[in-house]
């Protein structure tokens, strides 16, 4: 299968530069053959941009990376119109929206109006500007990266902006096994020379074959939706739940999943393995809930919101 065949030559690459992210990077390919956009968070140092970078630069796709801040605008996102004296008439200009592979780092830093910029885009696969409107190229992917620790000069994405996202990637700090690697692979390279063999592969012609070979049972559709359901029940925990979107990202990323491990039918496990990522970014959860059950040991309250979303979920039977 040529998703299986993409995402092994991928893992290839990506493990020679970068220790320990295998997951991450599936995760990756799979919203990228999903026809889906991920956010990468975690503390600062730990390769979210290079895992990003690597990722667009193993495949023959162009690449843009946008550096957001505070002083960017929307027209340096998505292009403007800029008068040619020569002609003597207005043209347009296209910015870094327009490849396939965008690159939204420190998204958090950017203001409000300049990341409603990116709506569009990720939902629709357009821009319009003035109101002319342009289509972008498929495959089309975005990929944003935050910190979660910084405070000063930074906007958080509002609950719309996160649903448009298919994955939020929670990036950990490595084990000592992984970090005494790390250490031992750029001990000499300190450029670290990051070259990459390209792969020439079709990732229309794989979403195709995903679309067409991959299916999902009524019955696990209707775990996913009742999983979803759970999540907007009225509870301590949770303010507000699921949409509907979440079980449609839901759902084809476990199409994807299942062509990555060879096979043509979607399992409960596939569900399971891709709950977290999925809805960990979508549900609002009570403020309160958070601060009595997150754990002094924990600068975050990753595992409280997993401990939720574990609950939803083990409160519907799994198909068998």
């Amino acid at each position: 299968m040529l998703a299986m065949e993409i995402h092994d030559k991928i893992i290839e690459q990506v493990s020679g530069k970068i220790i320990g992210k295998a997951f991450e990077t599936r995760l990756l390919t799979i919203a990228l053959l999903a026809q889906g956009h991920a956010i990468i968070e975690g503390v600062p140092g730990i390769a979210k941009t290079l895992l990003a970078k690597s990722f667009a630069n193993i495949l023959e796709l162009e690449f843009k990376r946008v550096q957001l801040t505070s002083d960017m605008l929307p027209s340096d996102i998505t292009g403007t119109f800029v008068f040619n004296v020569k002609e003597q008439e207005f043209f347009f200009r296209k910015g870094p929206l327009f490849s396939n592979i965008v690159l939204a780092d420190e998204i958090n830093r950017g203001i409000p109006k300049t990341q409603s910029a990116l709506l569009e885009a990720m939902q629709e696969y357009q821009v319009t500007v003035e109101g002319q409107t342009e289509k972008l190229s498929q495959p089309f992917m975005v990929i944003a990266t935050q910190n979660p620790l910084e405070m000063r000069g930074t906007y958080p994405l509002p609950e719309a902006q996160l649903d448009r996202f298919m994955f939020r990637i929670i990036m950990g700090l490595p084990d000592k096994t992984e970090e005494l690697e790390v250490l031992n692979t750029y001990e000499k390279d300190s450029e670290r020379n990051l070259e990459f063999t390209t792969i020439n592969t079709d990732i229309l012609a794989a979403r195709d074959e995903i679309k067409s070979n991959i299916t999902m049972s009524k019955e696990i559709k209707e775990y996913i939706i009742s999983i979803m359901n759970a999540t907007r029940k009225e509870t301590e925990e949770i303010n507000l739940g699921a949409s509907p979107r979440a079980s449609l990202h839901l759902m084809r990323a476990c199409k994807v999943n299942a062509a990555l491990d060879g096979r043509d039918y979607v399992t409960p496990d596939d569900v399971k393995l891709l709950l977290f990522p999925v809805l960990n970014h979508r549900l609002i959860v009570n403020p309160d809930y958070l601060l009595r059950n997150t754990k002094p040991s924990e600068v975050f309250n990753y595992s409280a919101i997993k401990e939720i979303i574990d609950k939803a979920a083990n409160s519907v039977n799994p198909p068998r």
